[in-house]
């Protein structure tokens, strides 16, 4: 209790001593806010521990496949080399492989090793036992094989790698298939259930407030000055409210900016890399040969699976609102956005354009693409108005459409308008969401220069 307030508790105690109930109010603010900070210490705790737990999983799964796609590679090798002891043209005898298959035969054993001991909890213990006696039954084959060759029986050699070896070889990469694609269910499955788990512990938080908040209203209807430290406290909720909302902005665009990066980096080199892989593969085949031409189509499968990671990767968060800035990547999303929904969205452009900080940038961005999903969910038109107008002092930015109408809207503002207006505080820009006088829904956001440039943000 500050100063203030301890001087009007000394007023009261001294107008009327026996009747005030100043030890006991200031023995429930104390036993409150106790308990609020015992309380937040308590969810404060519990947030770290599970973030602290999520980060391990995360990061334990990620070991895990990159583990299964050494896996995969390995068995990709011993693919492509049944592939060539099968080929007849092939001058290098049969037995002569065995070293290479040993080679991968101990990097797999490894890999499978190391991949045991990274499994998730949700790995069933049929998946690991059907992964190793694959694998093992691969091996014997192998050996069976390669003792035909060396016994000089080459046709049952080859026909041992036809119909044992290769069979096996694809059954065990889409049982490694099915884990990866186990492990990113299971990551995305564990992200929304940790969200869930943050929602609630906040609902938590806002209620157990709620509580307080009106206990300290009942008491302070004995003290009238006890009202405005209620308001005091408020308005600090109101502006941790604030911190906090600008607080999961950040971390949002983080996670999204980081997934978007992973996309690209990671899963767009290793389909480059595939890619290369089937060409030069394609290249060492004789031409009109049907695997030259079955490469053929894998590779054009694996080009158009890097141009579709490519796509969700700037749809997550586009690299060039960092490299050429905001008005390339409108004039990029707009396109996607007609062809992904089927909209027709009139473009318009005014005004002399001046470079905008990609922090900034991505807050117009993140609002132009909520406006247009709102138009795309609840409007019910097919047509929408964009209008980027680039003023002295300013940036505006129109959205329109010409359907229901947002007041009439039958289905409650989501947290989409919310995040709307956050950004827009966090730019401290003007935000209006208008119905339009004959039909429709405007969303104007107008931005000060100032919060648009690197060194006013």
């Amino acid at each position: 209790m500050d100063q203030q307030g301890a001087a009007v508790y000394s007023r009261d105690v001294q107008r009327s001593s026996a009747r005030s109930p100043t030890l006991g109010l200031i023995l429930g603010l104390a036993i409150t806010v106790a308990a609020v900070v015992a309380y937040a210490w308590y969810t404060t705790t519990q947030i770290s521990g599970l973030r602290r737990l999520q980060n391990q999983f995360a990061d334990r799964n990620r070991k895990d496949s990159l583990q299964l796609l050494r896996i995969q590679n390995d068995l990709n090798s011993l693919g492509l080399a049944m592939r060539d002891m099968l080929d007849a043209d092939a001058q290098q005898p049969l037995a002569a492989w065995s070293a290479e298959f040993d080679r991968i035969h101990a990097d797999l054993d490894d890999a499978l090793r190391r991949e045991a001991q990274l499994a998730v909890a949700s790995r069933t213990p049929e998946q690991s036992e059907y992964l190793a006696n694959s694998s093992a039954q691969f091996w014997d084959a192998a050996k069976r094989a390669f003792s035909l060759a060396r016994g000089g029986d080459f046709a049952a050699a080859r026909n041992q790698v036809r119909l044992e070896l290769q069979p096996r070889q694809a059954s065990l990469t889409n049982a490694v298939a099915r884990l990866l694609v186990e492990n990113y269910e299971s990551e995305a499955r564990s992200s929304a259930q940790v969200l869930q788990i943050y929602d609630r512990v906040q609902r938590q938080v806002y209620f157990f407030l709620a509580a307080t908040l009106a206990a300290i209203l009942a008491a302070g209807l004995h003290l009238i000055h006890s009202n405005r430290r209620l308001f005091e406290r408020v308005a600090a909720l109101s502006r941790q409210r604030s911190e906090l909302a600008r607080q999961l902005i950040a971390t949002q665009e983080s996670t999204l900016r980081h997934i978007s990066r992973e996309l690209h980096d990671e899963f767009g080199q290793t389909l480059t890399a595939v890619g290369a892989l089937l060409s030069r593969a394609e290249k060492q085949v004789p031409d009109g040969s049907a695997v030259r031409k079955e490469l053929r189509e894998v590779r054009d499968i694996a080009q158009h699976t890097l141009e579709n990671v490519r796509s969700l990767s700037q749809s997550l968060h586009p690299v060039m609102l960092d490299e050429t800035g905001l008005e390339s990547t409108v004039d990029w999303y707009l396109p996607m956005m007609e062809r992904q929904t089927g909209t027709t969205v009139h473009y318009e452009k005014s005004g002399a354009s001046f470079p905008i900080d990609g922090g900034a940038g991505i807050h117009v961005y993140r609002i132009l693409q909520e406006a247009l999903n709102n138009v795309v969910r609840h409007s019910g038109s097919r047509e929408a108005w964009v209008r980027l107008c680039f003023l002295a002092d300013q940036l505006q930015l129109d959205v329109e459409d010409h359907g229901t109408g947002f007041e009439t809207q039958k289905s409650k503002p989501g947290i989409g308008l919310v995040a709307m207006r956050e950004r827009a505080q966090l730019l401290e820009a003007a935000i209006e969401i208008s119905r339009l006088p004959q039909r429709g829904t405007l969303v104007r956001l107008t931005v000060p220069r100032r919060k648009l440039d690197s060194n006013g943000n």
